[in-house]
């Protein structure tokens, strides 16, 4: 492979590998440890997407990376990028969370770092779908050519009476190819781990078979075989090979169930892609006649500023701007929000998204991998490669379980031989100790789970950021919440203007329109928003400058005017000092003296009363935050439940910050549920961060999980959809550890023979993958 060039030592870099070849957990954690040992390098291998990110900083190279990967006896391909050398993705340097060294909270659920070559997550999944499907085919055809063969050795070896002549030599021949061809995966996998001087699950399985399986050739090509359940002469011995095959038949079989149902987990990510639209009606000017005429073209054809027709019962291409028509949009499929969103000229619309009623025509704003759609399957691929602290510490113990195995089942095998004299049943035990202490369960626990549960919290607008997210939701027991956007609308509505002697409240209303204009805060689009539908005629205004949790300036005609909080005044008139409505209170003024004072009024959400209930249902204690003053706060926090004890009004960004960090001072563990640029600083400081989907991108950046629904209900959904996934985790872990510690000491002492300790291990894993996949009946309460 061709290298690129060097790179600044501290850019960071990121890419995504397609691994092939894992069979375990023992096989994910060597990896991670050969990567690790390079400088600079951080990576997470996931068994069940068979994928692996890989950060690093410095020199190295994606094919530095990949190459590393092969020599530890595993494939690797850069996922998105056919020339492995340059698929790499460059990055902003990182800052890495205070709370955990392994995780970068960078993650926004719109992203534009991949290539715009096609779905980001199609790319993503396509490699891994498609080797799953022929490894399903490939261990199909294994298990049913073993089975075939493995019934006919088990009749002849086992049943009175069912001698057949020169019975050895059959039962040898049906016996090998199931040995060497089905069971070859096996083989194959243990001899390319043995050559880099490692061990996995592989290793047990293909010692345990051939052991059974050349122990029989020797007894057949000695002459020494006995026949039959009774034939046994003197100096006869005892064949294996119903041992050797049924071995291998429960395995490929319990194999084959697991990629099938380990396939099924993906099924939430492959139905994100399925959202989108696959072809558009795009307006396009014929170059005869110059008339606008409809073309119908591939999705993946739109660029920024193509202007497209939905029709009613279509779905949104891409993400974008109406331009003419109104009607109603079921965004269901997309953000889990139960009711229509009306929208008319000038909305933004989520691509995916389906048109309810009217005829439509939008202007693309984002395409391919930009789009909201695109984002949020990347954003749950890359949770579901994550890991949580549990998991890593299963790996850490797959690492060296395999060795330990390998070494009990030779003193098992010796003391066996010691104590009863008969090498053919030490032989036995030693085989079963093998097969029975397979870590297969251990390794898909975790993955399998987070699998099902991320996903299927996609599908209801929930998007976990990562496996640690899980550990976070159950250790919370305090949640702030922030008012303007989160408990309320935030479509704030001017109620009341107040001016200083004889200024007309139009004129007031103008010069504060004039300044806000500039600023995208709700309260300022309120002032501009009654301006325009009072039909006034607003001045236009220059030198603008945002004062972050205060207000902002601008230049009306030679006056800087200001407009924000009564603290930006050396003077506020009594007139205009106390509002006599309930809300939030702008003031406006020039030369160091508020003119007026502008109020708006935000509404509670009819679901907010709701939410508020069930979070202390769940024994979470509720906060109230805002920057408004105390009168608006109080009639919020009275509207939905929250004691005025936990209100704390009129706060700035740095003080939402600030509240946060002395409530974990004092012990508690804290959720911050905010939408807006000056919650930011609060949610990356908070245990759990939720951003509604409502707010911005730097609020998504910053935050753990984000909701795609603007509701308050989602965020107790949240909750409850990471606990039950961290509690299912916990589960398969308990059950996967469990049957380990229980059936070793069985098969040490002889309790269990190699066939049933094929049988139960091959359905461990089965059952850990069967319990994650429940998720997907998850649904919220109410």
């Amino acid at each position: 492979m061709t290298q690129t060039a060097e790179r600044p030592a501290g850019e960071v870099h990121e890419v995504d590998l397609a691994i092939t070849g894992m069979t375990c957990a023992s096989c994910s954690a060597r990896i991670e440890r050969k990567l690790g040992r390079l400088e600079g390098v951080d990576a997470v291998v996931n068994l069940a997407t068979e994928k692996a990110t890989v950060r690093w900083t410095g020199p190295l190279t994606v094919a530095d990376i990949v190459a590393t990967v092969e020599r530890t006896g595993y494939g690797a391909e850069p996922i998105g990028s056919s020339d492995p050398a340059t698929a790499q993705r460059p990055r902003p340097d990182e800052s890495v969370d205070s709370r955990t060294s392994e995780r970068p909270r960078t993650d926004t659920f719109v992203d534009s770092r991949t290539p715009d070559d096609g779905s980001p997550a199609e790319r993503a999944v396509a490699p891994v779908a498609h080797h799953q499907v022929t490894r399903q085919d490939d261990l199909r055809r294994r298990a049913v050519l073993a089975g075939a063969l493995t019934l006919p050795v088990v009749v002849l070896a086992m049943v009175p009476g069912a001698d057949v002549p020169a019975e050895p030599w059959v039962q040898l021949a049906l016996a090998t190819p199931v040995v060497l061809w089905a069971g070859w995966p096996f083989h194959r996998a243990a001899a390319r781990n043995a050559r880099h001087l490692a061990s996995t699950m592989d290793t047990l399985v293909s010692l345990g078979v051939l052991a059974a399986w050349l122990s029989s050739v020797a007894v057949v090509l000695l002459g020494r075989a006995g026949t039959g359940m009774g034939a046994m002469g003197a100096d006869a011995s005892h064949l294996w090979f119903e041992t050797a095959t049924v071995v291998t038949t429960f395995l490929l079989v319990g194999r084959w169930m697991e990629a099938r149902a380990t396939d099924r987990t993906r099924d939430s990510l492959r139905g994100l892609l399925d959202l989108g639209a696959k072809d558009v009606a795009v307006l396009r000017t014929d170059a005869g006649s110059g008339a606008t005429v409809e073309e119908r073209v591939p999705v993946e054809t739109l660029v920024v500023g193509d202007r497209f027709v939905v029709r009613p019962g279509e779905k949104v291409a891409t993400d974008g701007t109406v331009r003419d028509g109104r009607s109603a949009l079921d965004a269901s499929l997309v953000t889990g929000e139960s009711q229509p969103v009306e929208v008319g000229p000038g909305s933004e619309v989520t691509g995916g998204t389906v048109n309810s009623t009217g005829r439509l025509v939008v202007e693309a704003t984002r395409v391919g991998s930009e789009t909201t759609l695109a984002g949020i399957a990347r954003l749950v691929e890359r949770a579901q490669t994550s890991k949580a602290p549990v998991q890593r510490l299963a790996d850490r113990v797959s690492a060296v379980f395999v060795p330990v195995v390998l070494a009990l089942a030779l003193l098992t095998f010796v003391g066996w031989w010691i104590g009863s004299g008969e090498a053919g049943r030490a032989l036995e035990v030693a085989v079963s100790v093998l097969v029975i202490a397979c870590p297969c369960a251990l390794g898909l626990a975790t993955p399998t789970a987070l699998l099902v549960g991320t996903g299927r919290g996609a599908r209801l607008g929930i998007l976990i950021k990562g496996a640690d997210v899980l550990e976070d939701t159950r250790r919370i027991d305090t949640v702030v919440l922030d008012k303007t956007g989160t408990v309320t609308s935030g479509e704030m509505t001017l109620v009341e203007v107040a001016t200083v002697g004889r200024l007309p409240k139009d004129q007031a209303l103008r010069a504060a329109a004039a300044v806000e204009a500039g600023s995208e805060h709700p309260v300022a689009q309120a002032v501009v928003t009654a301006a325009r539908s009072r039909a006034l005629a607003v001045p236009e205004a220059t030198d603008f400058v945002a004062l972050p949790g205060s207000g902002a300036t601008a230049r009306i005609k030679g006056t800087e005017v200001t407009v924000g909080r009564a603290d930006l005044f050396a003077e506020v008139p009594r007139e205009v000092a106390t509002p006599s409505a309930d809300g939030t209170t702008v003031w406006v003024g020039w030369d160091g003296t508020a003119r007026a004072s502008l109020t708006v009024a935000d509404t509670v959400r009819r679901s907010s009363a709701r939410a508020v209930r069930a979070l202390d249902e769940t024994g979470l204690v509720c906060y109230l935050l805002t920057g408004d003053h105390d009168r608006a706060a109080l009639s919020v926090a009275t509207a939905v439940g929250i004691p005025v004890g936990r209100v704390v009004a009129d706060v700035r960004p740095e003080d939402k910050h600030a509240m946060v960090a002395d409530l974990q001072k004092r012990g508690r563990v804290v959720a911050m549920v905010g939408d807006g640029v000056n919650d930011a600083a609060a949610l990356a400081q908070a245990d759990l961060g939720i951003a509604m989907g409502s707010g911005t991108d730097v609020a998504a950046e910053a935050a753990d999980i984000v909701l795609l629904r603007s509701e308050l209900p989602a965020v107790a959904d949240a909750i409850d959809l990471s606990r039950v996934t961290l509690r299912t985790i916990r589960q398969n872990l308990g059950w996967a550890f469990g049957y380990n510690v229980a059936a070793i000491p069985l098969a040490v002492a002889g309790v269990l023979n190699p066939m049933v300790a094929g049988a139960a291990m091959a359905l461990s894993s089965v059952l850990v993958v069967s319990n994650s996949l429940r998720l997907r009946r998850w649904t919220p309460r109410g």
